[in-house]
């Protein structure tokens, strides 16, 4: 496993997301309730950046045509969205969100004392 820093857990405000760039893949890193989350940043219906879309829930909608994603999963649920986007194993350590791109899908972390 490989954890490359993200983003500064100060950069998220609670349901919300951050563009970031990690180690050339675009992420978005997000914070949805006591939990961060790291998935493609772009809508698999419409290449649409997610981080700029609405979090709650464990969930986060593309601005764009509505297109729901699972933040633990990064299946649909919602159309018109009908493929997964990838999510990547996230961990906090020294108030640092740290992401590994290696990571299956199904491996978000709870944020961890460091």
């Amino acid at each position: 496993m490989t954890l490359i820093r993200a983003c500064a857990v100060a950069d998220l405000a609670p349901e919300s997301a951050v563009a970031v760039e990690v180690d050339g893949v675009d992420v978005a890193v997000v914070r949805s309730g006591d939990r961060f989350y790291a998935i493609a940043d772009e809508c698999s219906h419409a290449a649409i950046p997610l981080s700029e879309g609405d979090v709650g829930d464990g969930e986060i909608e593309c601005y764009l045509h509505g297109s729901r994603f699972d933040l633990g999963t990064g299946r649909p649920l919602g159309l018109p969205a009908t493929e997964a986007v990838a999510v990547y194993r996230c961990r906090v350590v020294d108030d640092e969100i740290l992401v590994d791109l290696t990571a299956s899908p199904d491996l978000t972390t709870a944020p961890q004392e460091s």
